[in-house]
């Protein structure tokens, strides 16, 4: 325990000393992890890139446990090259190898996986984001070095193990097998069964929690855009359906309604982009509702609450948020 403390403060410093000295290295396809970037504007490079340039297939692709099978040796190669201090080396290899320790109900547990198969950087580790886009770029430099993208004319977006090869017609396919021979020298897994090739316009993606595809306007006009996908919405669906059930209903209302407007608040900030407003209307609707029966429930009473709590006790007596005022109908052309 103590070496894993030790290793995790070491990791502290060696990230915080790191992250700007590797930052030069890292590619403008890389959006994870770094100041200044973020999913959202990998998101809007994906849409941009699909709408200008003529895009018709996308590889939508899925690494097996990426943050798992990053092999150690190939990976310290790749820092080593930038990095010659001896000890800051020995801290990576330390906190690389140390153990996992989960604590349950069973008691404690302790794993040895990445010392014993000498892979994966565990994630939620201080150091993890650092590596695993020094790890994804040796992907990028063979994609656009070797020439691929320039043949193929296929684009990479990549945001931590996530990532989509842009195409035009035709070469999806090609795009495809070649990134699974490069990911296989590696030592990484495509996994088949998650990884598609996209047809646009008649088929769509999901990336970063959006969908991205074709959508149709006032009078049925296609155009390229983006939304939120229908997982997202539904685990936004099951998160305030959890805050609202009865198990919560000795605590008070404030706690409560203030939780809502994070979670439902948080969600917004980040899915605002394209045509939204009736999502947001329907999960308005959603947390009223969920709101109300947990409010009768939690004086043991039935019934729905439409009568007993209307619109104006939640939205100005209790500060529930509002969502209908969040960027309503935000036009794709603003993404």
């Amino acid at each position: 325990m103590q070496e894993q403390v030790m290793a995790r403060r070491s990791g502290r410093e060696v990230r915080c000393g790191l992250n700007g000295y590797f930052e030069v290295n890292l590619l403008p396809q890389q959006y994870g992890f770094r100041a200044g970037l973020d999913a959202k504007l990998a998101v809007r490079r994906t849409y941009f890139t699909l709408a200008k340039q003529g895009i018709r297939e996308v590889v939508d692709a899925d690494l097996s446990d990426y943050f798992n099978t990053i092999p150690h040796g190939a990976l310290m190669r790749c820092v080593s090259r930038r990095i010659a201090d001896g000890k800051v080396l020995h801290t990576l290899r330390q906190w690389l190898q140390a153990p996992v320790v989960e604590r349950g109900k069973g008691g404690e547990r302790r794993s040895t996986a990445a010392k014993d198969h000498c892979r994966g950087t565990p994630q939620g580790g201080v150091v993890s984001p650092l590596l695993a886009n020094l790890y994804f770029r040796r992907f990028l430099l063979a994609w656009y070095g070797k020439g691929h993208a320039a043949r193929l004319g296929a684009h990479v977006v990549n945001y931590a193990d996530d990532f989509v090869i842009l195409c035009p017609l035709g070469r999806g396919q090609t795009a495809m097998q070649t990134m699974q021979r490069l990911m296989t020298q590696l030592g990484l897994t495509v996994n088949l069964e998650k990884t598609r090739l996209v047809h646009l316009p008649e088929e769509s993606f999901d990336f970063l929690g959006y969908t991205i595809g074709r959508f149709f306007g006032k009078g049925g006009r296609p155009y390229w855009g983006t939304c939120p996908s229908k997982r997202s919405v539904h685990r936004l669906r099951q998160e305030i359906h959890d805050i609202t059930s009865v198990r919560w209903s000795t605590l008070d209302v404030e706690s409560r309604v203030e939780r809502l407007n994070q979670v439902i608040g948080g969600w917004a900030n980040y899915f605002d982009q394209g045509p939204v407003g009736k999502i947001y209307q329907a999960l308005q609707r959603y947390a009223e509702r969920r709101l109300r029966i947990w409010l009768m429930r939690k004086q043991g009473r039935k019934g729905t609450g439409y009568r007993q709590y209307p619109d104006q006790f939640l939205y100005e007596h209790l500060g529930l948020i509002r969502l209908r005022t969040r960027r309503e109908g935000l036009s794709n052309a603003k993404a």
